[in-house]
């Protein structure tokens, strides 16, 4: 039967621990149910030898712990009832070995039995803790002075009916046998508790590792987002994020005809289309120590300056710009459907900041975002277009073409500069090369 509530075999098997326990409580259960199992085989063994001894000892205590042990089992599980088992279980280790002594006669009649109380206290700091356990060792240390104090005053009538006394031969045995399993079930105790310690300390470094393997991933894909920088303010900071800065060279990368060239393809292939040619982009990216921000439909923006990657970014956008052009010209693994890009590039002052709580994005704002997609708009295929910002900054490096006056919407008319490439002996300089 499925779904049902677990039968007392099941809870035997697995101790009573339920899904719900703490590693705590389950090695509390897993103890106490060693135990029991252990003090069930002792009794259990000084029942048979008892009643070998025929008339020397009774067999009725040992019988009757042996019967309330299981019985005390049974209740636990069949309503687990957890607290009520470990306490009833410590008692009747803690009380059990003082009445057998008290039938029998004095510590050396009962041959030491009295050291099964000890039982309890150690059972109580495996079981309930170490402040817990001092009250069951004070009520062990109580009992023994009790019979102590008996035996004392005892001891001329137990003179007077040596008759009665059990054969020193057979006291001498049962103080071995005492001593022995009472120091073998402690040894047994502490080496399961320090085993299943170490089982639960092993599981926890490995739920630890998994952990520390998932934020490591999490940190991962955050860093893919955002820049370093605003994904440690993200995670340690719940107020907006949006940052001024005087300058930052922004670049745009469209792709020409891009719509007239997906219509006779499948959604898929369009996707992979782009997924190749942006992830190499990306890879330009990091290359070059620049901070992508977005792909929009057919377009993919970059950003330098945002970060200390690099000082030269003005330098870095232009050398990507060549870069990605160069690319589809020449690799068709990437470029199989032979695309073109244009590309426009404007430097000055941008706001960035993240917008939203969920599925939130890293962006860029400005006049500076504005001319750089303006500029792209009006581009040719294959050119790369720059404001008159970027030109100051690059004409030293790098190769123009005349300028040109534009029209753009919003702002008028503006000069732009169309790259031709690095002048002869500028090299080429990656943010390895370049720190």
């Amino acid at each position: 039967m499925t779904g049902g509530s677990p039968s007392l075999l099941d809870r035997l098997r697995t101790a009573g621990i339920d899904p719900g326990d703490s590693e705590e409580q389950r090695l509390n259960k897993s103890l106490l149910m060693f135990a029991t199992g252990l003090a069930s085989v002792a009794s259990m063994l000084w029942l048979v030898i008892y009643w070998s001894l025929g008339p020397q000892l009774s067999s009725t205590l040992p019988f009757a712990f042996q019967i309330l042990l299981a019985t005390n089992l049974g209740v636990y599980l069949r309503w687990g009832n957890f607290e009520f088992f470990r306490l009833s279980q410590l008692a009747l280790l803690l009380f059990f070995p003082f009445v057998v002594q008290w039938t029998i006669g004095n510590f050396i009649t009962a041959s030491g039995i009295t050291i099964w109380g000890l039982l309890a206290p150690v059972g109580a700091i495996l079981f309930m803790g170490g402040r817990e356990s001092l009250a069951w060792f004070a009520a062990y240390i109580f009992l023994l002075a009790l019979s102590g104090f008996f035996d004392y005053n005892l001891a001329a009538a137990e003179i007077q009916h040596k008759n009665n006394q059990v054969p020193i031969q057979t006291a001498v045995v049962f103080f071995a046998l005492n001593f022995a399993a009472v120091s073998t079930i402690v040894f047994l105790l502490l080496r399961f508790a320090i085993n299943e310690k170490q089982k639960a300390q092993a599981r926890m470094e490995e739920a630890h590792r998994l952990l520390q393997l998932e934020q490591e991933r999490s940190e991962r894909l955050l860093l893919n987002i955002l820049p370093g920088p605003v994904a440690e303010r993200l995670k340690n900071s719940n107020q907006t994020i949006a940052d001024g800065f005087a300058d930052v060279t922004v670049m745009f990368a469209d792709i020409v005809n891009f719509t007239h060239v997906a219509e006779g393809m499948s959604p898929s292939q369009v996707f992979a289309m782009l997924n190749r040619i942006f992830s190499s982009f990306d890879e330009l990216a990091e290359q070059y120590g620049l901070e992508k921000i977005k792909t929009i439909g057919d377009a993919y923006m970059v950003a330098g300056g945002l970060n200390d990657d690099r000082a030269d970014y003005s330098e870095a956008i232009a050398e990507m710009a060549l870069a990605m052009r160069e690319l589809l010209q020449r690799d068709f693994t990437v470029n199989d459907a032979r695309l073109e890009i244009r590309i426009g590039i404007g430097t000055g002052p941008v706001v960035a900041g993240v917008v939203g709580k969920k599925k939130f994005i890293y962006d860029l704002w400005g006049d500076t975002v504005n001319i750089a997609s303006r500029i792209t708009a009006e581009g040719v295929p294959g050119m790369i277009q720059v404001d008159g910002m970027t030109f100051r900054r690059l004409r030293d490096r790098f190769e123009f073409h005349e300028p040109q006056t534009l029209y753009l919407k919003g702002k008028g008319d503006m000069r732009v500069y169309r790259m031709i490439g690095k002048k002869p002996g500028s090299g080429r300089r990656t943010a390895a090369t370049a720190a």
